[in-house]
């Protein structure tokens, strides 16, 4: 191989990419407690070919416990004020944990009343929501999750980022299979997929994003120094407004506006929360539920050129499962870097 030539990616089995995962958090500065989950995360982001949001995003992940952003040693507490409402301080710690935390309380007041009410306060990035719903989608429930970011995206008719791209996302049990997951950014699209574009120094599709003016652009860089735009105008700055009640009123933590940002290291930690509502549908119409939903399921299905929401996921773990992930060769020494030293990060003046 000549001296410019390009170096060949890197291949990791999943258990490979949860095991860098977990050793580049560490290395970082989290604990065992907040590391695991959140390690096995990025591994089934990346089983789901959820790239941006997979290992080329922890090292920001990794920056934010090193700089402070995320504490690592925060331990989630969990209480239950109430028959069917559970409230998880994730200390300013990662999403991840607290979710775990609190779960099963979450599906034992689900169990008892029917529905349940997880609010998860004091947290960060939440990352792809179908990674939570579809746990509780496995034990039969039916799960909705609200999460808010920090500001990233302009309201309808606005200039200047107020929102964050505020995604909320549901699941379904499905007979003899996994759950049928739709996970939904507020925003036209998610802002990982921007910054992607951006670093791959590539255009972005026009109606995605507008620059510092408020014109619209194919630039992702001049996206980045302006604002992402809802999907569908008005309708997606409205769902934008309920994440935001849900996650920084319901959950008592801040409002996009007032998150510090998670792109940088600057600000301490944004303190944003998420919501999760379980129902369990045998309260309503008993054990049939399951069989009921697939009528509809497969009559969707059978529509031409239709597919279920998740399915190309569902074919990305195939995938995964058997050829494993491949890892730019750039990107590989960047994670062994992080893995083997932990963050270099120094907070923003």
């Amino acid at each position: 191989m000549s001296a410019s030539a390009t170096p060949p990616p890197a291949r990791l089995s999943l258990d490979e990419v949860f095991d860098l995962s977990y050793r580049m958090l560490r290395a970082s500065g989290a604990s065992h407690l907040q590391a695991e989950p959140t390690a096995r995360s990025i591994r089934d982001s990346e089983a789901e070919g959820l790239r941006p949001i997979g290992l080329s995003y922890l090292p920001t992940y990794c920056d934010h416990v090193h700089c402070g952003k995320v504490l690592g040693d925060a331990v989630p507490s969990v209480s239950v004020p109430r028959a069917a409402t559970v409230v998880v301080d994730a200390g300013l710690g990662f999403s991840h944990p607290a979710f775990e935390a609190g779960a099963p309380a979450l599906v034992d007041a689900t169990r008892a009343c029917g529905v349940g009410l997880m609010a998860i306060t004091h947290s960060y990035s939440a990352g792809v929501l179908g990674w939570f719903v579809e746990h509780l989608a496995e034990q039969g429930l039916v799960a909705l999750m609200f999460a808010n970011s920090s500001s990233l995206m302009a309201p309808a008719g606005g200039r200047r980022p107020f929102f964050g791209t505020n995604p909320l996302a549901w699941a379904a049990p499905r007979a003899g299979g996994a759950p049928v997951v739709a996970d939904l950014s507020s925003s036209a699209v998610a802002w990982v997929k921007v910054n992607a574009a951006a670093q791959a120094g590539e255009d972005i599709p026009l109606g995605w994003a507008i620059d510092a003016d408020g014109n619209p652009t194919t630039d992702a860089r001049a996206a980045l120094a302006g604002a992402m735009v809802p999907a569908a105008g008005h309708k997606g700055s409205a769902l934008a407004l309920l994440v935001d009640i849900m996650s920084g009123g319901v959950a008592g933590s801040h409002f996009s506006f007032e998150a510090s940002g998670f792109g940088g290291t600057a600000g301490g930690p944004p303190d944003v929360g998420q919501v999760l509502l379980a129902i369990d549908p045998t309260a309503t119409m008993g054990p049939g539920f399951v069989d009921r939903i697939e009528t509809e399921l497969q009559a969707l299905a059978a529509e031409d050129g239709a597919r279920l929401p998740g399915d190309a996921r569902l074919a990305s773990r195939r995938h995964t499962a058997e050829h494993g992930v491949e890892v730019p060769a750039d990107l590989m020494a960047l994670l062994t870097e992080y893995a083997e030293h932990g963050s270099p990060a120094v907070a923003d003046d």
